[in-house]
């Protein structure tokens, strides 16, 4: 499909506003009447738009498939999540709002409890007690000079921080940036304790970066809970489609997580972290593709709280009336997946869909926007990643395709 965008994109002064409900799409559920919280929550802004707005179910990768918010949001930007992929050790670095270069290796770890036999280091406790997150931030404190010294034995950049709890995540980054490491090792943790570390190949460079980065962590911190880290998820930067060059618009990314804007910038989208949602149309000029990230509906939904989901949906229709005084062209309300309250996560239903056109070129036959009226939409059960043609198309940025 993005062959032939290529060919019939077309620039115009239309404005298109993607709001991102996360998490958004649910399930009857059996102590509120087997309802929704869509269905319980009142909407009166977005019920506005209902005449001019045409509605659908739409999964993120395929049905029956539950997702993560990479691919959910690969979707949501008109990419193919499958050939597209962000693996967790990116997610985790951006996600913790990490500075990542085109060369850098991502990788995401574990403070843990190891002790030595011979020349083996065996797990005893995988996570370190679940080290307090204070306590964390002090080992890495400790291990700084070590950093230092193994920056320039390798002629590298490392970055590290800490995430919860025994969480960590750092980056490797060559200092020379035409120079990338081959991601050719990806874990050290056997996955169960009493087991030997996982030792890496002396022919990786990267293992032969983090080896080094243990043997002399576990010498300095040998005797504390805390003495070893275990790395996974280890991957290196993809090469992810530019939005802005793809689909011919200005992007900008507004969120209160960093992850969301992580994954936004990796497909080169201008991105601003916001406190609230108050002003949200302030950060509006000069940008004609708006992708605003609202993250409570997913917490909601995993923490099983169908009273805070119906609540935060609520509080979302607020921001609907603010982005509607930008009189914008084209506006999608949706989620990057369902978080059923009855699961307290992620679930393979599609995610309810609406998508408003200020020329009102729709049929407009449903009296509200819930995963039951999104059933009976005009668009029907499709799949996410049309989301962006839908957008374009509503927007008048598609020309006609052939003769």
């Amino acid at each position: 499909m993005l062959e032939i965008l290529n060919d019939i994109v077309v620039e115009n002064n239309t404005r298109l506003v993607l709001f991102v409900l996360d998490g958004l799409g649910d399930l009857p559920h059996p102590d509120y009447g087997y309802k929704t919280p869509l269905e319980v929550a009142k909407k009166e802004n977005i019920l506005k738009l209902l005449r001019k707005s045409a509605l659908g179910m739409a999964y993120p990768v395929g049905l029956g498939i539950t997702v993560g918010s990479g691919p959910g949001h690969t979707a949501l930007f008109g990419f193919d999540p499958i050939k597209y992929q962000i693996k967790r050790g990116i997610l985790e670095v951006i996600g913790m709002d990490m500075e990542v270069q085109k060369n850098s290796i991502a990788i995401r770890g574990n403070w843990a409890t190891v002790k030595r036999e011979g020349n083996k280091f065996i797990v005893l406790d995988r996570r370190a007690g679940r080290l307090p997150t204070e306590e964390n931030k002090k080992n890495l404190s400790k291990i700084q000079s070590i950093l230092k010294d193994i920056e320039d034995k390798f002629n590298v950049i490392i970055q590290i921080k800490s995430g919860m709890e025994h969480r960590l995540a750092l980056t490797i980054t060559p200092k020379d940036e035409n120079e990338k490491l081959i991601v050719d090792v990806f874990t050290n943790d056997p996955q169960k304790e009493g087991k030997e570390v996982i030792n890496f190949p002396p022919s990786s460079a990267i293992g032969s970066i983090l080896e080094e980065i243990n043997s002399r962590v576990f010498e300095l911190l040998k005797n504390e809970r805390a003495n070893y880290i275990l790395f996974r998820g280890i991957t290196d930067v993809p090469h992810l489609p530019n939005f802005e060059q793809v689909y011919k618009v200005k992007p900008l990314a507004l969120a209160q997580y960093p992850m969301y804007l992580g994954i936004a910038k990796l497909f080169g989208f201008n991105t601003f972290k916001i406190d609230n949602y108050e002003n949200i149309t302030d950060y509006f000029a000069n940008y004609d593709f708006i992708f605003i990230h609202y993250k409570y509906t997913d917490m909601a939904g995993e923490d099983g709280n169908f009273e805070s989901k119906v609540e935060h949906i609520e509080k979302a229709d607020k921001i609907v009336e603010k982005i509607m005084k930008s009189d914008p062209d084209v506006l999608v309300i949706t989620g990057d997946h369902s978080t059923p309250c009855i699961y307290k996560s992620h679930g393979f239903q599609p995610t309810p869909y609406m998508i408003y056109s200020k020329r009102g070129d729709v049929f407009g036959i449903n009296n509200d926007f819930n995963e039951r009226e999104c059933f009976k939409g005009e668009l029907g059960i499709f799949p996410l990643v049309n989301n962006i043609q839908l957008m374009l198309a509503y927007g008048r940025r598609l020309q006609k395709f052939g003769a």
